[in-house]
């Protein structure tokens, strides 16, 4: 048999995950292969905290917009505004950012192929071998040219439903999923009432989705205006039509439209106990109720490249478990916490009333925004925690007015 090439590490998947784990792999000196297919923008509001900046080193450059405030509306169009107290939550456009972080891994000395993944088999000496359609530029009718490489190790960040994790790793076809929808439109020239190119807004309505919510965020010269549901008989795009009708967005100019399932809890097994971890949204990690992802995708992308790390220099299969233990140990109690928010909370219109008149007390914007801000619990005010504790208490027993 002709020999082919052989990688330390293959990564299945070019997002923030997938880009983030073959830089960190790349840096370590290890001979990696980022193999990502052309053309593919994952719907995303674009928001990314002020941690992810500092620990990943972003420049402004990337932040298309700053939104300083954010707006919650009830069903019953009660807004809350929340002031981003001291700081802010940066805006990314996807298309920039993600070949930004892809073209980073490639500095670091990861090679770059474009291509759409296939299959995983095994060579004579056990060592996997991932078959792919390798495509130079993307045209119309191109299948690729199949193409076959060995891989002492794989990362799948192929996103959603991904292949690597349906081939590779057991129980990854029960995921469940919210399907996300957005439309890119350019920001009108007259704003509408109301506009504000700093705030993201939050549309808490049954109409809108039945089970998510709405957004409209925005990104300098352009917005995200979407919607999620895990409603499959839910039409996605009629609910961004009547959004962008009660925004005064309805006559804005489309540029792009993006669809896109999103995971909605962690699988239970990130990895194959052999030679395969996931990461991303292959591994379900993108936060209930908020839906944000690229925070948690990059710090997935990283535990995995640490993971592959220490199996190709200790030979232990059992390393690949680690990512999945530390990612759990640092934010599942947050995950945990947020999927029994949006099942109680987002289940009925009267329930998004409450929840949204929750918003309005003081200690709950703070202790929220601290936590989404640095990404970890605020745990240094019990005393608050107590008001919040029986605030919520009094809206679940009907007896707060709303």
């Amino acid at each position: 048999m002709t020999a082919i090439e052989t990688f330390d590490a293959v990564v299945v998947g070019g997002g923030p995950a997938g880009a983030t784990a073959a830089e960190a792999l790349a840096r370590q000196g290890r001979k990696v292969l980022l193999l990502d297919r052309a053309g593919r923008i994952k719907p995303c509001g674009g928001a990314i905290p002020p941690r992810l900046i500092r620990d990943y080193a972003i420049p402004d450059t990337l932040l298309v917009a700053r939104a300083t405030s954010a707006r919650m509306v009830s069903p019953a169009s009660a807004m809350v505004d929340i002031p981003i107290e001291g700081g802010f939550v940066g805006m990314v456009d996807r298309d920039s950012f993600d070949e930004w972080l892809r073209q980073r891994a490639a500095d670091a000395g990861a090679e770059r192929r474009t291509g759409v993944f296939e299959r995983l088999e095994r060579d004579a000496d056990g060592v996997a071998v991932v078959h792919y359609r390798h495509r130079e530029r993307a045209r119309p009718g191109d299948e690729g040219t199949p193409t076959r490489i060995r891989a002492r190790a794989v990362i799948g960040a192929d996103g959603a439903k991904s292949a690597v994790a349906r081939q590779a790793v057991p129980g990854a076809e029960e995921t469940r999923y919210v399907f996300a929808y957005h439309e890119i439109i350019a920001a009108p020239e007259v704003r509408p009432p109301g506009y504000d190119g700093s705030r993201c807004d939050v549309w808490y309505q049954g109409k809108l989705s039945p089970d998510f919510y709405g957004w409209v965020f925005p990104h300098g010269d352009t917005l995200s205006v979407g919607t999620g549901s895990a409603d499959k008989g839910f039409s996605l795009r009629n609910a961004v039509g009547q959004l962008r009708e009660v925004t005064g967005l309805a006559q804005a100019r489309t540029l792009r439209r993006e669809g896109a399932p999103l995971p909605m809890k962690p699988l239970r097994r990130w990895d194959n106990g052999r030679d395969v971890v996931l990461a991303g949204d292959a591994a379900g990690v993108v936060a209930p109720a908020s839906g944000e992802g690229i925070y948690y995708a990059m710090v997935g992308g990283t535990l995995a490249a640490e993971a592959v790390d220490a199996l190709l220099r200790t030979g232990d299969a059992r390393a690949l478990a680690q990512a999945r233990r530390r990612f759990m140990r640092a934010h599942g109690k947050v995950f945990w916490v947020l999927g029994i928010m949006q099942r109680f909370w987002y289940s009925s219109d009267r329930r998004r009333e409450r929840f949204v008149s929750i918003c309005r007390d003081k200690d709950v914007q703070q202790l929220t925004f601290e936590s989404y801000m640095n990404k970890e619990l605020v745990r240094r005010k019990p005393i608050a925690h107590v008001r919040i504790f029986l605030k919520d208490m009094a809206h679940l027993l009907g007896l707060a007015r709303v």
